[in-house]
């Protein structure tokens, strides 16, 4: 946890003592009251948080906002809705090496029972968006979806932007040569674990997706998706 989040409306508040950022505060950070640390206010301000108060039961945090919010960069990622450990990976890793958004799309081989898991029912998905911005020192979290077909998603992008598929097997050229524009948005859409089926590939030829491969070895999706996305952001100059 390189960066400590707090919801707004936690900011004053006691907060339990087993929370999780309370046991990092005094056990990991090891601070005392009125020590200061690094801190931010989800989708807000990064800046110094200090405990106010500490007790048996809770601890009081006081934030002092400092840096607004970086915008992320213009990367969207499309991801076969995948079994849900393999997903909760996904929505770390993207997020630290930040997307604007997330959607997890039903294909015509996606398990259809992956989109009633407790991941998405009980909201858990979102903490693993919190703990990805957490890595990467930042505050903003993407907009995430999950459960709609492909072609739903697809049609709701609009016009604009590279668009660019990954495939084993119908792909012309590696991802690294693939013709990005800085400044452009870009949508990577990456299969899930049994990959793309003709229908998919259709529809997202007929989108105006091009199709790309990261080589002749085999990853996992959630491998493929941190692949993808380090080579996307390489290729934009944004590391």
């Amino acid at each position: 946890m390189n960066l400590v989040l707090f919801e707004a409306g936690e900011i004053g508040r006691p907060l339990p003592s087993s929370d999780r950022r309370v046991r990092h505060v005094l056990d990991v950070l090891r601070r005392g009251a009125g020590e200061p640390f690094d801190a931010g206010v989800i989708n807000g301000h990064r800046g110094r948080a200090r405990l106010t108060a500490v007790a048996a039961e809770s601890a009081t945090f006081a934030f002092e906002p400092i840096h607004s919010a970086d915008a992320p960069a213009a990367i969207t990622l499309l991801a076969g809705l995948p079994r849900p450990q393999t997903a909760r990976d996904i929505l770390r890793d993207a997020t630290t090496l930040g997307v604007a958004a997330l959607h997890f799309v039903v294909t015509e081989k996606t398990e259809p029972g992956y989109a009633r898991s407790t991941l998405w029912t009980s909201g858990e998905w979102r903490r693993h968006l919190i703990a990805g911005a957490e890595q990467a020192f930042d505050t903003v979290l993407p907009e995430v979806t999950w459960g709609r077909a492909l072609a739903d998603v697809v049609a709701a992008l609009g016009a604009g932007g590279d668009r660019i598929a990954l495939d084993n097997y119908e792909s012309p050229a590696a991802l690294g040569t693939a013709l990005l524009t800085p400044g452009r948005p870009v949508v990577l859409a990456v299969g899930g674990e049994r990959g793309w089926s003709a229908a998919d590939r259709t529809a997202l030829r007929a989108a105006g997706f091009a199709f790309h491969h990261l080589g002749r070895r085999v990853l996992r999706a959630e491998s493929a998706a941190v692949a993808a996305l380090a080579i996307t952001r390489a290729r934009l100059g944004l590391m």
